[in-house]
């Protein structure tokens, strides 16, 4: 199996945001034990050292997405993917840019707390407990 880890979930691991933390850091360490399984949009590690540089500094985000980038791989994007998520039925264009990286990773899921916004993607989304449920069984 081949998912795509939403920066929301990378975030709650990065920040430790109590609510998730659990759950978001099972899929992390399921992808670090499953070589060539996880993967992570280009733009989610800006994203992620955004917010993670204001919460937690520079030196702490630049630790965490060195580590996870030594099992998570990012999918080769170019202008031609741009444009197809410009072209997708999804509000959110940063949610449409997952999309698309999902695609060219050839990710079965979409793994998110967020999955109201993916509802028309091609590439279903399910949230970490759903995500758990399903390597679990």
């Amino acid at each position: 199996m081949r998912v795509l880890v939403d920066s929301d979930v990378l975030l709650d691991v990065a920040l430790e945001r109590t609510e998730f933390v659990t759950e978001s850091t099972a899929v992390v360490a399921w992808c670090e034990q499953h070589a060539d399984s996880g993967w992570v949009a280009w733009h989610s590690l800006s994203n992620i050292h955004y917010v993670g540089r204001l919460m937690r500094g520079n030196a702490a985000v630049r630790d965490f997405l060195g580590e996870i980038l030594s099992f998570l791989a990012v999918p080769s994007t170019d202008h031609a993917a741009a444009r197809q998520a410009l072209g997708l039925p999804i509000a959110d264009f940063e949610d449409a840019l997952q999309v698309v990286s999902a695609l060219a990773a050839k990710a079965d899921f979409i793994v998110t707390r967020n999955t109201a916004d993916y509802r028309r993607s091609p590439v279903p989304s399910v949230t970490p407990a759903d995500f758990l449920r399903r390597v679990r069984a």
